[in-house]
């Protein structure tokens, strides 16, 4: 999603809580990876690889001129004949300590193994964050959370908020506030111009 889209999504969810909780979100990313000189690893459930989220991340941190954002995409079903950055499958999380941030992407239950696995690295020293849909045992395992449930969410989905935490994570200074119109306006607003088609170029 190009810096356009993003600004009119933040524009129809203005006077929502999003925005600032997708900056708040990001500016701990940031804060967790930047100074460790990267280490990020990303990983989903195994119904759920956050593939956009990877891509997203990848393209902040060359725009933004901080490459400790690009993530390490950790795989449920990596094999060895993938291409070197698809090929990292879970037991990669078995060495994440110290220095590490792990992020994991669980709209739904993620399953024991994974649990576990997130569990451990947190003991031995790995920050854990979470993108989650409210599952209870995700986020008491993180450090820090941003939930994405149904029953808060109002209409947004999570993949609305992780292009917000993407591209807030590569940004140093936070906007002013805006002024406040309706939501359904907004919206309205945003789907015409997703919609329409791309002006002609001569």
């Amino acid at each position: 999603m190009d810096a356009v889209r993003v600004a009119l999504l933040r524009e129809v969810l203005a006077g929502t809580e999003w925005p600032a909780a997708a900056r708040s979100f990001a500016g701990a990313l940031r804060s967790s990876v930047v100074p460790q000189g990267g280490g990020l690893l990303l990983v989903g459930t195994p119904e759920y690889e956050p593939w956009h989220l990877a891509a997203h991340l990848v393209d902040e941190a060359m725009w933004s001129g901080q490459p400790e954002l690009a993530p390490t995409l950790v795989r449920h079903r990596a094999r060895a004949a993938d291409p070197a950055h698809l090929a990292v499958g879970l037991g990669r999380l078995e060495a994440a300590g110290r220095g590490a941030t792990l992020l994991v992407v669980a709209p739904d239950s993620p399953g024991v193994g994974l649990l576990e696995r997130v569990h451990d690295a947190r003991r031995a020293g790995a920050t854990v964050l979470s993108l989650d849909g409210g599952d209870p045992e995700v986020h008491g395992l993180a450090h820090e959370a941003l939930t994405v449930a149904p029953e808060r969410a109002e209409g947004v989905g999570l993949d609305t908020v992780q292009h917000l935490v993407s591209a807030a994570a590569g940004e140093n200074s936070l906007p002013g506030p805006r002024g406040r119109t309706r939501f359904r306006d907004r919206l309205s607003r945003l789907a015409d111009h997703l919609t329409s088609p791309p002006p002609t170029r001569w």
